[in-house]
């Protein structure tokens, strides 16, 4: 059985996000670097990123799953602190136990600016996987309250930073508007984001599924239009200060080479 098979999900983004970041420390840090393209962030060798690679085939023929995982920051992780993961709990559930926050394609610590900060990934490989998750599926009407009043609270400092009309929601939009809030909410407690929409470009096992983007210029397009009238297109590429601390929001493609069936049988 192959290294991907072991995945929660085994098409769209997430084969090739553990592949990307699958490699010795120095190569995925150079990596990282290149992706995001800007001067004042850098990604190095000592950094943590999660997922940091393929699942591992054991002696006994059982597999280590660990490498693969995804993060939620507010359950425990190596990238922010017990504090910080606490106080992202808090303002996003009203009634933590059993309940779920976001799950980041890649997160990783980085440093922007000459500070430490984060960079966080969300990854697209076909056009329809923008839209699967356009409601918050929290089943709790308390979470779903709270959720709505956090969002909100994010739009509001988006449209003040920016002087721009934005429509981040609960009820619409809102894996988008969720990436944006906990953008907005870890600056708020001073540190630093690169919130990176990756486009997986040519990703021809997907080609039943949805859309390709098979240049920059398409998954940008494709994006743009979907968050029309929820995210601002100025943000796109420019630094915004929250109270001195720095975030921005990027759009990438990259070309991730990923054959299901070249794969099958490969530790």
């Amino acid at each position: 059985m192959s290294w991907f098979r072991q995945l929660d999900n085994q098409r769209g983004s997430r084969p090739r996000c553990v592949l990307l970041v699958n490699g010795n420390r120095e190569e995925v840090a150079g990596r990282l670097t290149r992706l995001v393209g800007l001067p004042d962030v850098v990604i190095s060798p000592d950094d943590k990123w999660m997922p940091c690679g393929k699942p591992l085939k054991k002696e006994d023929g059982s597999w280590d799953k660990e490498p693969s995982n995804e993060v939620i920051l507010s359950k425990p992780n190596h990238l922010v602190s017990p504090s910080i993961r606490q106080q992202l709990k808090t303002w996003w559930l009203a009634v933590p136990k059993g309940a779920n926050a976001p799950n980041w394609d890649i997160a990783s610590t980085c440093e922007i600016k000459g500070e430490s900060g984060l960079l966080l990934v969300e990854a697209k490989a076909h056009g329809k996987e923008l839209g699967e998750q356009d409601k918050s599926g929290s089943r709790n009407q308390k979470n779903r309250e709270q959720i709505g009043r956090a969002i909100a609270e994010s739009n509001r400092e988006f449209q003040s930073i920016t002087g721009r009309q934005w429509c981040l929601s609960r009820d619409h939009h809102y894996q988008l508007s969720n990436r944006f809030a906990w953008s907005w909410k870890l600056a708020s407690l001073g540190i630093p984001v690169v919130l990176l929409y990756l486009g997986f470009l040519n990703a021809q096992d997907m080609a039943g599924d949805g859309p390709l983007f098979s240049f920059d210029a398409e998954w940008e397009r494709t994006l743009k239009d979907y968050c029309q009238d929820v995210v601002d297109e100025v943000c796109w590429g420019e630094w915004q200060d929250f109270a001195g601390v720095p975030f921005i929001a990027l759009i990438r493609g990259y070309e991730q080479p990923f054959d299901p069936d070249e794969e099958e049988g490969g530790a």
